[in-house]
């Protein structure tokens, strides 16, 4: 098993960590923020570092707090 690295990630590379099965990738990302959305100190935290809704690339930062309060992929 490979260990998860913190780098910078795409939300599409890091749903489909998340979600592997799922073989659309719209489909995948729409899950990961569905789950980053119920989650409110994670969703408060992430905007607190600069996230926003239209963000492409998640910084090293954000990929941390995600992986804090979700779990690794």
């Amino acid at each position: 098993m490979n260990k998860f690295v913190i780098r910078p990630y795409t939300k599409k590379e890091l749903a489909l960590l998340y979600f592997p099965y799922v073989t659309d990738s719209h489909a995948a990302v729409n899950r990961l923020m569905a789950w980053i959305n119920r989650c409110q100190p994670l969703l408060s935290a992430l905007h607190a570092a600069g996230y926003r809704k239209t963000t492409k690339v998640l910084s090293p930062r954000e990929v941390t707090l995600i992986v804090d309060h979700l779990g690794e992929p």
